[in-house]
């Protein structure tokens, strides 16, 4: 599993968006959990770190291995 750190999500809202946009990265087996309340997001699978943390600053928030 890889937890990422993802500053900038307020709401459920946020929560689906991160999780979207992790979900279709190559290499992402499941999106385990989005959290807006602990400001994280676990996937399984092998993607790339950098592939993970660019599909969610294209939604617009900051994200870094937890």
């Amino acid at each position: 599993m890889i937890k990422l750190k993802v500053i900038g999500m307020t709401c459920q809202h946020c929560e689906r968006a991160v999780s979207e946009a992790l979900a279709v990265v190559p290499g992402v087996d499941e999106v385990v959990d989005v959290s807006h309340e602990c400001d994280e997001a676990t996937v399984e699978g092998s993607p790339k770190l950098l592939d993970l943390i660019s599909a969610v600053v294209e939604e617009g928030y900051e994200a870094e291995v937890a």
